[in-house]
């Protein structure tokens, strides 16, 4: 199923969105200051181009480093990629098919924002039952 869902993602815009992930970083590795997030570009690219069975989960050791490396993020880069994803679910909830998609859209937008102190891990790495709140404490 996850793979239906990442292919109608990729086609549904995925693909555009990875796109702008890429010249983002692109972009952000010209200058060497900013070579760190062109690097996380690159990262969240590749999230954003096949997102489904991928989680997102906060790093036990992030730190001051992560906040402002989110600054600088945010400032470069970051808040043009959070248009580009409004832009891309309006234009996805035009259709019936592509609401689900605008609703995945909507919600990496924290994760576009902030990516410094999160880590991307695949929902069958068995690190995904410790790091996420799937797992019962009881």
């Amino acid at each position: 199923m996850r793979t239906v869902l990442n292919v109608l993602w990729l086609l549904l815009g995925g693909i555009w969105l990875a796109a702008a992930y890429f010249v983002a970083g692109v972009i952000a590795c010209l200058l060497i200051v900013t070579i760190p997030v062109g690097i996380a570009s690159f990262r969240m690219a590749r999230y954003v181009l096949w997102p489904f069975g991928t989680l997102v989960v906060k790093k036990p050791e992030a730190g001051a480093g992560s906040a402002i490396m989110n600054v600088i993020w945010f400032v470069t880069v970051g808040w043009l990629l959070v248009i580009v994803h409004l832009v891309t679910a309006l234009t996805q909830a035009i259709t019936i098919v592509g609401i689900a998609n605008a609703v995945v859209s909507i919600m990496m937008i924290p994760v576009t924002a902030f990516p410094f102190g999160k880590e991307l891990i695949d929902r069958d790495d068995p690190r995904a039952l410790y790091m996420t709140s799937l797992v019962s404490t009881r």
